[in-house]
């Protein structure tokens, strides 16, 4: 398709993005468009230097390959150079979504979705209400000078609905949101609204603030995943060890790191936002073991960190667009199941918390989880609800302190927000797990 030069290495990379966005305010239509772009990312390596840029002319592809060819030096020997040794041949067409694409849903559907369930979330105590409606469907092309030839799709969309609530001096924001793969499942039942409602007007009114100390915790599996991702899987991206031998000898793979009832996975195969068949470098995604019965066991690689450390790529090479080159990044991060029931996890507590759902997280060698709600557990039974402001802890201490994993795997998608690092925010990515108990964490 290209005329790609020896000497080089090679490779193209073509997305053509279709999106919708709708946003309503306490009823009131705020935002309403659709977006289609194609772009392209090219780059040359000539075994020094990399040389890239971005178009959004798709007939100009050559041509931008042709001007960055006069920048490099070829090398006869450039395939056996050990990152573009490890680039695979791939070719493929997986078009999953084509014949469900969001871009067929009529846009007067999806405003009506999010405007009659925004209209039933109901509450006297609240004062502040969104909708949000996102969907996003991409075909992706990628051709390199070794011969890769890849076709493939991916698709999410999603709803998000927002209530602020009061009550006297108290105040509070919570989120119901979902995202699939196919429109028709984003529907919400009346119960299941009410019953979001009816949390949340129980938590602002009857939530005590706690003590600080150190507790027995159990995550919700949405708060699970959260902890994987920020404090595990950040530290598995590889590229974070170059040039740090501190960073290296503590990530010796093969050491105990975590309980021996604790595994982590990392993969693109799920559909859902973390869906990633292929990677920007055209790098078929693998299951990655990242903690497997507590020992480490594997991190993600582009192809350049693999070359580096001497082992394998991992499909995790990802940019948020054709403006960026792709750099290490996760795709669907999750604690794998256990054995116990969620009552087999709070029986043994005499008192302790459960953190049912997060605002948000961060961490590398230690992180930090604010929750937003979260209730007591006394003597193994849930309490009343209670405010936690943050959990905080030393990343592998508390793996080590895991002692209790959930029979109910979840995951989990998303369509607002989304990963960043470096200048390249946000990234779709997936995250998960089950219910997991902590012996001890830091609450305060």
């Amino acid at each position: 398709m290209y005329k790609f030069r020896k000497g080089f290495y090679s490779d193209v990379r073509i997305e053509d993005r279709f999106t919708t966005q709708i946003l309503l305010q306490n009823g009131q239509l705020h935002e309403a468009k659709t977006t289609e772009e194609k772009k392209a990312f090219v780059r040359v390596f000539d075994g020094r230097m990399w040389y890239y840029t971005s178009t959004d002319d798709a007939n100009a592809v050559q041509q931008a390959l042709d001007e960055l060819y006069a920048y490099a030096q070829a090398d006869e020997n450039i395939d056996r150079h050990p990152i573009v040794a490890r680039y695979q041949v791939n070719k493929d067409v997986k078009l999953v979504f084509a014949d469900r694409s969001v871009k067929n849903v009529p846009f007067e559907r999806k405003l009506q979705l999010i405007a009659e369930t925004d209209s039933k979330l109901t509450s006297e105590l609240c004062n502040l209400k969104t909708a949000q409606y996102l969907d996003r469907y991409s075909l992706y092309e990628f051709y390199s000078s070794k011969g890769a030839d890849i076709k493939y799709d991916f698709q999410t969309c999603g709803v998000a609905y927002g209530m602020a609530f009061a009550y006297g001096e108290e105040t509070m924001r919570e989120q119901l949101s979902k995202a699939r793969t196919d429109f028709d499942a984003l529907a919400y039942t009346d119960g299941e609204l009410t019953g979001f409602v009816s949390r949340c007007e129980d938590f602002i009114r009857n939530a005590k603030p706690i003590v600080a100390g150190s507790y027995p915790v159990v995550l919700a599996p949405i708060v699970t995943g959260v902890f994987a991702h920020e404090s595990f899987g950040h530290k598995s991206e590889s590229d974070f060890m170059l040039g740090d031998e501190a960073m290296a000898k503590e990530w010796t793979l093969g050491k105990q790191v975590a309980s021996p009832i604790l595994t982590i996975r990392e993969s693109g195969v799920f559909e859902g936002s973390g869906y990633v068949p292929y990677d920007d470098e055209g790098t078929a995604a693998t299951d990655t073991y990242l903690i497997k019965n507590g020992i480490l066991s594997g991190r993600l690689h582009s192809a350049t960190t693999a070359a580096a450390l001497d082992e394998q790529p991992t499909g995790n090479a990802r940019a948020i667009s054709c403006d960026y080159e792709p750099i290490v990044r996760m795709t669907t991060t999750f604690v794998e199941n256990g054995d116990s029931s969620f009552e087999e996890l709070i029986a043994p507590i005499k008192h302790g918390y459960y953190v049912y759902s997060v605002k948000h997280g961060s961490g590398m060698s230690t992180f930090t989880i604010a929750p937003n709600i979260a209730y007591e557990i006394v003597d193994g039974k849930l309490g009343q609800p209670v405010k936690i402001a943050v959990l905080t802890g030393n990343v592998f201490e508390t793996l080590g302190l895991i002692d209790g994993i959930g029979n109910d795997r979840q995951l989990l998608s998303f369509v607002t927000g989304g990963c960043g690092k470096m200048e390249q925010y946000p990234l779709n990515v997936g995250l998960g797990g089950p219910h997991i108990r902590v012996s001890r964490m830091n609450v305060q």
